[in-house]
């Protein structure tokens, strides 16, 4: 048995892939724990993990509403702060830890682990390209470089960096870079081919799970251009979004949530953010998607980019009219070539078995780390 230490954040989309993979390493006999933030407490231990929370995290909560400027700052003082890795120091000192699992944004932790020397992994939970452009490229990894932290130098750093994403969808690092990446597949909840459902289109609506300005006009939007058609829409507004501030149509059921895993094997459509959890999942479900990104500083547009790009879906912008959305709906139900794309990537998504496989690429280092020490 070995002993892992995986290193999160309370961002949404990115705690999935690493409880996906560290519940499948805990069936396989491996003890795991997590190092987080005290929200993510509640939840963690629930799924059977061992949790200890940051002492000093900061201010910043992913569904908490804030002005953007104390939002950003919140956040990239998450992203790059020397407590993070002063608490990392501190778990790995008390109890015994072969390998530390590191969420790839988490820069300031990542240095301190560069630092002591720990044998780490980097966990890249979205599109590679997405991550190197909006974080490392974008604002975050900017100020990362202002306090001396560079992103791509420290995930080239790491034992190895595992890319919980589909390789065809992605633009990997150029030939000749330092930074190479282990591509597993997405780590999901199992998923199976969506069934045809001729006698009643069913459509889930799901945003994002963090609070994001903007994004109850957005949903409002989609519920307006849902209005009258004949499909009957499952929507989950997740914590960020109170549902009584929302006109709801006939033809729509409200929830706070619902297992997006039991849901979409009874639906047609999937209209999200293109939240990478959300999105392979349902493409992993052989689901056509209408996306409608968020936040431009995340993964978000660029994912639904590839979506588009390869003729899983479409992607508009979160301010399009009630009329643009639903002509999208419209276009993709009535448009076959779009289930056709999103069945071939969902095939592809299946045959990785991307949670397995993740566990065991960490399970195999860990063993080369004992051997290396003994």
């Amino acid at each position: 048995m070995s002993r892992f230490l995986f290193v999160t954040w309370d961002g949404g989309g990115n705690v999935g892939p690493a409880v996906e993979i560290a519940k499948e390493m805990q069936h396989r006999g491996e003890e795991v724990r997590f190092l987080g933030q005290e929200q993510q407490r509640l939840a963690l231990e629930r799924a059977g993990f061992d949790f200890t929370a940051y002492s000093r995290p900061g201010s910043w909560t992913a569904i908490g509403k804030r002005d953007s400027l104390k939002n950003t700052l919140g956040f990239l003082s998450l992203l790059i702060g020397r407590g993070l890795g002063r608490d990392l120091i501190a778990d790995v000192d008390k109890t015994q830890t072969d390998l530390v699992v590191i969420d790839c944004l988490l820069f300031g932790a990542l240095d301190a682990a560069s630092r002591a020397g720990l044998r780490h992994v980097v966990l890249m939970h979205s599109l590679f390209d997405a991550i190197d452009q909006k974080m490392a490229g974008g604002a975050p990894g900017m100020v990362a470089r202002i306090v001396g932290l560079r992103p791509r130098k420290l995930w080239a750093g790491a034992e190895l960096v595992v890319a919980a994403t589909l390789k065809e969808l992605d633009r990997p690092p150029q030939p000749g870079s330092p930074l190479s990446l282990n591509y597993t597949g997405p780590a999901i909840p199992e998923a199976v081919e969506t069934a045809a459902q001729p006698s009643v289109t069913n459509i889930l609506v799901s945003l994002s799970t963090t609070y994001i300005a903007g994004q109850t006009q957005a949903l409002q939007h989609v519920l307006d251009a849902l209005t009258d058609l004949p499909v009957h829409a499952v929507v989950t507004t997740g914590p960020a979004i109170d549902p009584e501030e929302l006109r709801t149509p006939a033809n729509a059921e409200m929830h706070r949530y619902l297992p997006h895993a039991e849901v979409m094997p009874t639906v047609s459509l999937v209209i999200g953010h293109g939240g990478h959890s959300t999105t392979m999942l349902a493409l992993a479900h052989g689901l056509p998607l209408l996306i409608l990104p968020m936040n431009l500083m995340f993964d978000q547009e660029i994912i639904g980019h590839a979506i588009q790009k390869n003729g899983a879906g479409v992607t508009l912008a979160s301010s399009s009219s009630p009329t643009q959305i639903r002509a999208a709906i419209e276009q993709i139900l009535a448009d076959g070539t779009y289930r056709q794309e999103a069945m071939r990537l969902g095939a592809a998504i299946r045959a990785t078995r991307g949670t397995q496989a993740a566990a065991t690429l960490l399970q195999t280092q860990a063993i080369r780390v004992e051997l290396r020490d003994t």
